[in-house]
């Protein structure tokens, strides 16, 4: 059913109309101004929406070929391209990260596994000083700058939210044993993004005209919505969650650009809901397409194990439940339910994407009005309402 209206437009699949209707109330209703969303079942496309403005100032329309900003939700589309490496046998997630890049094992860290990068228990949330662009866009500098961190807690012992740099460690290691010396980034493309014709980048090409880039647009939450703990951990200024957010200078109108064309896996995706969500669609039907190992995919479903001091995230002070680079669900989670097979992982101001191989769904969304996701619950109304309507069209 193709659609066509002043907020509204692209293609539901019969029977998903519920999706749509969703999708458009959000924006009567939840003060959306621009956003797309699609969903994948059983590998085939049966929601691709997008409507309102790419930029609510100029009031430009999102476009079909809008791209959208997706925080922290860029980490589940690293995430896959780890297990993607390690299912091609470039290493073992249980092997040491020191046994292929030897200077890693400073300071404490000869016994840091893949598993612990990926599952946030390296100790490493954060870095003892700020570094600048030029170092992130330096593979050997930013190699350097990692090698000498000290991890803040024993590693293995906790997990606690690696806000930055988070895949910038993975990166490293994939450069020493791809036969290509690929960074984590360029490795994305060519092994993940390519073969599902998933237009999606962790580094932003140059090529890619300013006027394809959903505007930013943030937006305050009201006292009932605030997560305390949350609010705690950002107002300490000695806290892990600070310094996080001091890895880098924050990008501005200015920098924008700059800061979108690094390679961050844990912050700077720039890409299209279609594409999360064929990522997502491939990994909830088995991940074939990307050749993933069964055996990883069956740890993806299976039901997260906690770091022998339990779910408590150190940094965010909040219980999660991760599992190879995904969140899993746990009671008052967005997605999923806690019995369920459910992985995904959401990002600052609302986006999201999720595969729940119960049912052969991917599902991602992104809007441009950003809810500050260290101040509101965990569950943003206007994807709930989505992920609602999907699995009542189900």
């Amino acid at each position: 059913m193709k659609l066509q209206g002043d907020e509204v437009r692209g293609d539901v699949a019969e029977g998903y109309g519920k999706v749509a209707d969703a999708f458009a109330r959000n924006f009567a209703e939840h003060g959306e101004v621009g956003a797309a969303c699609a969903v994948h079942r059983d590998g085939r496309q049966v929601v691709d929406l997008w409507g309102g403005c790419r930029d609510g100032r100029t009031r430009e329309p999102w476009r079909q070929d809008t791209l959208a900003l997706w925080a922290s939700s860029t980490k589940g589309m690293a995430a896959t391209a780890v297990l993607a490496a390690a299912s091609r046998g470039l290493f073992d997630l249980d092997e040491p990260v020191a046994r292929r890049w030897p200077r890693f094992a400073q300071h404490g860290k000869a016994g840091i596994t893949v598993r612990h990068l990926l599952s946030h228990r390296a100790g490493l949330a954060a870095l003892d000083r700020q570094i600048d662009y030029a170092t992130v866009a330096d593979p050997e500098a930013l190699e350097a700058v990692l090698a000498a961190q000290r991890p803040w807690w024993p590693p293995g012992r906790r997990h606690g939210y690696h806000s930055t740099t988070f895949g910038w460690c993975e990166s490293m290691l994939l450069r020493r044993v791809d036969p290509e010396r690929r960074t984590l980034g360029r490795y994305f493309a060519e092994e993940v993004a390519a073969p599902l014709e998933a237009e999606f980048y962790l580094g932003l090409p140059d090529e890619i005209p300013d006027d394809r880039i959903a505007a930013r647009h943030i937006a305050f939450v009201h006292r009932p919505t605030l997560e305390w703990r949350l609010v705690a951990a950002m107002a300490n200024p000695r806290g892990l969650l600070m310094r996080s957010g001091r890895d880098l200078p924050p990008p501005s109108g200015d920098t924008l650009r700059e800061y979108l064309r690094l390679e961050i896996p844990a912050a700077s995706g720039v890409g299209q809901a279609r594409a999360v969500a064929a990522v997502y669609g491939a990994l909830a039907t088995g991940g074939t397409e990307l050749g993933m190992q069964p055996g990883i995919m069956r740890e993806l479903a299976a039901p997260a194990t906690p770091p022998p001091e339990g779910f408590r995230d150190v940094v965010l002070g909040l219980d999660v439940a991760r599992t190879l680079g995904f969140t899993k669900p746990l009671t008052g989670s967005w997605f999923g339910s806690p019995a369920g097979k459910a992985f995904g992982h959401d990002g600052a101001g609302g986006s999201g994407g999720f595969a729940d191989p119960d049912v052969g769904v991917g599902f991602a969304y992104a809007p441009n009005r950003m809810r500050p996701w260290h101040l509101r619950t965990r569950d943003d109304p206007r994807k709930r309402a989505l992920i609602d309507a999907v699995y009542a069209a189900l």
